[in-house]
């Protein structure tokens, strides 16, 4: 069964333009909304350099990546090629850990969302609110991939719109002077307050896990290969501009903001970006960014739903899930497969209701080791196949990422280095006493698979039999 023949019954309902903005969309978000509080908090002005080497990364991964889609473009794209390159249990593990990472992240964007309506009613339970958002959403996925593009795209649309309105808005407090902020807005403020590492380099790597998370999702447009029109180009295409969103909406973003305000004002759990333009003292500027942060937050969740559906149906189409969530509905949308994954998210309102104090930090610190996983496994299985069209046992191609297998090998190290820091930071290290359990859940649901249905951990397809037999 190919990866091809999986692919049937989804429309392909997603144009170019929807999935330019949903790459758009997948590197703007919570982490940088939200988290970068936390972050500025622990390291400073330095953060600006984690943001930069982690994006560079990050754009390793998905050269990678690129490479894997126009080879073959599949909808479960980083499990199917798991099973083609490493084998059926590397497949089942990363294609649940994907559907794990995207659920978690699921709880932690309606967190954050929770946690930006306070800004206009504080009187409001955070799980309220939570609660709220996971069911809209839930309901707007379940209408058609046509219409998830279109939310996509206007969520995105917004959030570049406001990012690059804050820059230029920042920019000319930075040059002009005026407004509230203008007597004391400074790019000196970079390296004024305590110089450019004023909590030592060892604070600034400990931030890495919180800048890993604000770029989980970027992988996104993998997802989307399935129901893409023209995925051969569009794909590329959202995968070469992530330099350039990484250096308008990340570092662009962080030096306009950090030249506003010093560094040293910045509260964890507060978006850094509400807190600089209300500071401004332009009329409603808080509110304004506020709902953009907002969106921010909706559309990371949105994706999730979006993304667990497919995962999960795909599993479940190799036997591999619970068949009941294979079913489309009249719309050709994996309606139970959505449905299931949003009842877990609600898992995510629990913790709004127990623990809203440490919700978010729990939560990213989880979706982050999954994150890893799925992005290590990414350039495992680039590494394999570039060994295999070397040789030439299968077909180039017709994106290739430059520097490989250098830069696989050094993204991969990275990854590494994230895995140990995450380690070494007491409340993030709870994500690492969950996954051993993860992980014996794993084994042993692939234990029971094997024995009773030997067909859902067989060999899969021409291509995996052919790849595997070789490289």
């Amino acid at each position: 069964m190919s990866g091809k023949n999986l692919d049937e019954g989804y429309a392909r309902g997603l144009g170019s333009r929807q999935i330019q903005m949903i790459a758009i969309g997948g590197a703007i978000g919570t982490g940088l909304f939200l988290g970068a509080g936390t972050a500025i908090h622990q390291a400073g002005p330095s953060l600006v350099i984690s943001y930069a080497v982690a994006g560079a990364v990050v754009f390793c991964i998905m050269r990678a990546l690129g490479e894997l889609l126009t080879y073959r473009p599949v909808s479960g794209s980083f499990a199917e090629y798991a099973r083609e390159f490493l084998g059926p249990f590397a497949g089942f593990v990363t294609g649940w850990t994907y559907w794990l990472m995207w659920v978690v992240t699921g709880m932690a964007e309606v967190t954050a969302a929770a946690v930006y309506i306070h800004y206009w009613a504080p009187s409001v339970p955070q799980w309220a609110s939570a609660l709220l958002f996971l069911v809209v959403l839930y309901a707007a996925n379940l209408i058609s991939v046509k219409l998830f593009g279109e939310i996509e795209f206007w969520f995105s649309l917004i959030k570049v719109t406001a990012i690059i309105g804050m820059i230029l808005i920042g920019v000319g407090v930075l040059t002009l002077g005026f407004s509230k902020a203008g007597d004391t807005a400074s790019v000196t403020h970079l390296w004024a307050d305590g110089g450019l590492f004023p909590k030592g380099v060892g604070s600034t790597l400990m931030t890495l896990q919180i800048v890993m998370f604000a770029y989980l999702g970027v992988e996104l447009v993998g997802v989307t290969a399935g129901e893409s029109e023209n995925p051969e180009k569009t794909l590329p295409r959202a995968i070469n501009t992530l330099p350039l969103r990484i250096g308008i909406f990340y570092i662009g973003a962080l030096l306009v903001i950090l030249s506003l305000v010093a560094w040293g004002e910045f509260q964890p759990g507060v978006s850094p970006f509400v807190a600089a333009f209300s500071r401004i003292g332009i009329p409603a500027a808080g509110g304004i960014v506020n709902f953009v942060v907002l969106t921010a937050a909706l559309s990371s969740c949105n994706s999730g739903m979006y993304s667990t559906g497919r995962m999960l149906r795909d599993l479940a189409l190799r036997g591999q899930a619970p068949s009941t969530v294979t079913r489309l509905n009249g719309r050709r949308t994996p309606a139970a497969a959505i449905t299931a994954s949003a009842l877990l998210m609600g898992v995510g309102v629990l913790l709004n209701y127990t623990a809203p104090a440490k919700a978010f930090l729990y939560i990213t610190s989880v979706a982050t080791v999954a994150g890893i996983w799925t992005w290590a496994m990414i350039l495992v299985c680039q590494l394999r196949y570039r060994t295999a069209y070397l040789a030439g046992r299968l077909p180039a191609p017709g994106f290739r990422a430059p520097g490989a297998p250098w830069t696989s090998w050094f993204a991969l190290a990275f990854l590494g280095l994230v895995t140990v820091l995450i380690a070494c930071d007491a409340d993030a290290r709870i994500s690492l006493y969950v996954f051993p359990g993860w992980a014996l859940l794993l084994v042993a649901g692939y234990a029971v698979l094997r024995r009773r249905n030997p067909d859902a951990v067989a060999a899969h397809s021409g291509q995996q039999t052919k790849a595997l037999g070789q490289v």
